[in-house]
């Protein structure tokens, strides 16, 4: 991967450059060494990730930092700063949420141990070139914050599921190369409870931006400490659904994701190092593939590569493996019934159907993007959440929902307290009825989807259908021609409609509008942030089908 390792070298340099730039120098500072990230936040886990690029810079001959005096005075620095917050009993803390943190601990030192590695294999004769007084004066001080580290990690604590696999990935690693059986006997008693990947490849936190990649890189790491390679068959699940899960515009579909990178820009280019891995170990060509094309949208959107120098200095023979192809997606349906998710392709676009989300339905054709929910009020619902999903046929899919109606009754003795808040209000009688029905489904067809929607059970309530359009600038069809700026919302009583950029177009229909009710007061479900929302608008009971078509460009 040769081509791929030049680039690393270019984005090294760099980020290198970029942390000279806001490294803190003032001697007098209680920050100094560390690193202002983008918000001025200053702290260990961000201080570690650069300083990890400065060393492989600083090491590696084909950069223009080798050996360089600067360099290495930033990183001494830095390391010295590191080792200032550290806490006597190892742990770090991340200073905007939390403080003695094993999970983050777990992280920073996870960062470093390429690092150490790398440098120990160099001291022990395993690598190319013997260390240089300097470069054992980097390995000395790394050395001391990864095991002070990985002793705080006996402490343990966290938040979150992939928490506990960061910590006993780097436990399990950490037991190895300091021989301390503690170590791998606390990993165990997380895993003890049992990976939480499901058949289809899906992590708990469903989490295609981030928390997979992070499962992932521990489930490896794991394998790689203890020699058990059941532990990377979970990241092998994942990474053949992550396949599936990126979009026309080269991004990672994140809108079904429990974490912060919900609906988030993110790019798949962190899942390299696992893709290498994993297709280089078990000869798996589409993973060797999808390296390649991870460096090719690297360069179409103009980002930086991933951040992984020392991992080829580490392991030389991923220079030297060359696997020609970029990996070209087939069009494809998969449903991961355990997941609640269907994601689709055909041609240049995808779709993404999901369970238990109101944005239900996601379309992306390249450069526009639409979401589909069924809105309205009834009770305490604002919008149709389905509570059951299944394939009904080849590529389509009905999702259901009962809302139950109810109301309260007054208690059959006077309760002790006038005071409406302190009253035990669960524990009144309810008046069941009515419920409202609603049922979609959603069906693959030549160039597009059919949508049908079918409400049932209650009459009268005004309900609308909301397709809302992100990167579009236009909308039209034979009774309306608007421009569009990203925040209206637009009635559209009949006909087809046609919204798009001028690069890309979907036309959907027949459009309705038996009301105009589209905001009030019992109306508390969000617009898409963004986007020009068309309103499809009916009283229920209904059962009207919309037709997406996806309108190819002719240059395309």
């Amino acid at each position: 991967m040769e081509k791929h390792y030049q680039k690393m070298i270019s984005d090294t340099r760099d980020r290198v450059v970029k942390s000279l730039q806001i490294q803190i120098l003032d001697p007098e500072s209680p920050r100094y060494g560390g690193f202002a990230d983008p918000a001025g936040i200053v702290q260990a886990k961000f201080a570690i990730y650069r300083i990890a690029s400065m060393v492989a810079a600083y090491c590696n001959e084909d950069t223009c930092f080798y050996q360089d005096g600067r360099v290495l005075s930033g990183i001494m620095t830095g390391l010295d700063y590191v080792t200032r917050v550290q806490h006597e009993n190892g742990l770090f803390d991340y200073i905007t949420c939390n403080f003695f943190s094993a999970p983050d601990t777990a992280f920073c030192v996870k960062k470093l141990l390429p690092v150490y590695q790398y440098l120990k294999a160099r001291r022990e004769g395993a690598l190319g070139g013997a260390l240089t007084m300097e470069e054992n004066g980097i390995l000395e001080k790394v050395e001391d914050i990864v095991r002070r580290g990985a002793y705080g990690l006996l402490q343990g604590g966290f938040h979150t599921p992939n928490h506990r696999w960061a910590i006993a990935s780097v436990l399990m690693s950490c037991s190895r190369l300091f021989a301390c059986e503690e170590m791998e006997q606390a990993a165990f008693t997380y895993l003890n409870e049992g990976i939480d990947c499901n058949e289809d490849g899906e992590f708990a936190e469903k989490s295609a931006g981030n928390y997979n990649r992070i499962n992932n890189d521990a489930m490896i790491l794991l394998s790689e400490a203890t020699g058990d390679a059941s532990y990377e068959q979970n990241a092998l699940r994942n990474l053949r659904m992550m396949l599936t899960y990126w979009e026309p515009d080269d991004s990672v579909f994140t809108a079904n994701s429990t974490r912060f990178d919900k609906d988030r820009l993110v790019y798949p280019k962190d899942y390299y190092m696992e893709y290498l891995k994993m297709g280089l170990k078990y000869d798996i060509p589409e993973f060797l593939q999808m390296c390649n094309t991870i460096f090719e949208i690297v360069d179409r959107r103009h980002i930086t590569s991933p951040d992984f120098l020392i991992w080829f200095m580490l392991h030389p023979e991923y220079r030297k493996l060359e696997f020609e192809g970029s990996y070209r997606r087939p069009d494809f349906e998969r449903f991961y019934a355990e997941s609640g998710i269907a994601r689709g392709q055909q041609g240049r676009f995808t779709y993404t159907v999901m369970n238990g989300k109101s944005n239900f339905l996601y379309f992306h054709n390249g450069t526009v993007k639409l979401e589909m929910k069924v809105a309205g009020s009834f009770c305490e619902h604002r919008a149709f959440r389905s509570e059951r999903m299944e394939r009904v046929s080849d590529r389509e899919y009905h999702l259901s929902q009962v809302m139950r109606g109810w109301y309260y009754l007054p208690f059959a003795e006077k309760p002790p307290t006038s005071d409406w808040w302190k009253m035990d209000n669960g524990s009144r009688d309810k008046k069941s009825g009515p419920d409202m029905y609603i049922d979609v489904w959603v069906k693959e067809v030549e160039n597009g989807l059919d949508v049908r929607v079918k409400t049932s059970g209650v009459a009268g309530a005004p309900w609308r259908i909301e397709l809302a359009f992100s990167g579009v600038d236009f909308l039209t069809n034979d009774y309306v021609d608007l421009p569009l700026t990203g925040s209206e919302v637009v009635v559209v009583k009949q006909g087809f409609t046609q919204v798009g950029n001028g690069k890309d177009a979907l036309v959907t229909g027949p459009c309705f509008g038996e009301h105009h009710f589209t905001e009030g007061k019992e109306d508390s479900e969000a617009k898409t942030p963004g986007a020009a929302t068309l309103y499809l608008t009916a009283y229920t009971p209904f059962d009207r089908e919309i037709q997406i078509r996806d309108k190819v460009s002719i240059c395309r």
